[in-house]
């Protein structure tokens, strides 16, 4: 038979389940758009994922205080080391990226061809003096 106590206890469960439930899909939803932002940075997401740092009160654009999901993330560019970021999260509603600074990749530039012909200097002063006068 139920009572009272057992149907509190039941409807606590429920809602602590549901909590979970639902902070899971905001946390897929943090981790699917670290995932586009370092696509885009053409940087390395690693260990695909993100981990919740806090639950707090956080500004927003606006200036308003409002409850935030923060979530930390590792990344890397050159392979070699681990670089951290923070996404923060408005409900459903990302509202921030920030990562560490970290090296640019170098891209070698091209070098244009050296010309390895030789001028006499006699013909090289000649050919100045003409164009002097």
């Amino acid at each position: 038979m139920l009572t009272l106590g057992n149907i509190f206890v039941l409807m606590l469960l429920a809602t602590g389940a549901a909590w979970l439930w639902h902070n899971h899909g905001l946390r897929e939803r943090a981790l699917e758009r670290v995932k586009r932002h370092c696509a885009k940075l053409n940087i390395e997401l690693l260990d695909g994922n993100v981990a919740l740092k806090k639950i707090g009160i956080v500004k927003d654009a606006n200036g308003r205080r409002r409850l935030a999901r923060i979530y930390n993330f590792e990344f890397t560019v050159t392979g070699e080391a681990r670089h951290t970021g923070t996404i923060t999260q408005f409900g459903a509603h990302s509202a921030s990226i920030e990562l560490a600074p970290y090296p640019m990749p170098f891209e070698e530039q091209p070098t244009p061809p050296v010309s390895a012909e030789v001028i006499e200097l006699s013909q090289w002063r000649q050919d100045h003096n003409k164009s002097r006068h």
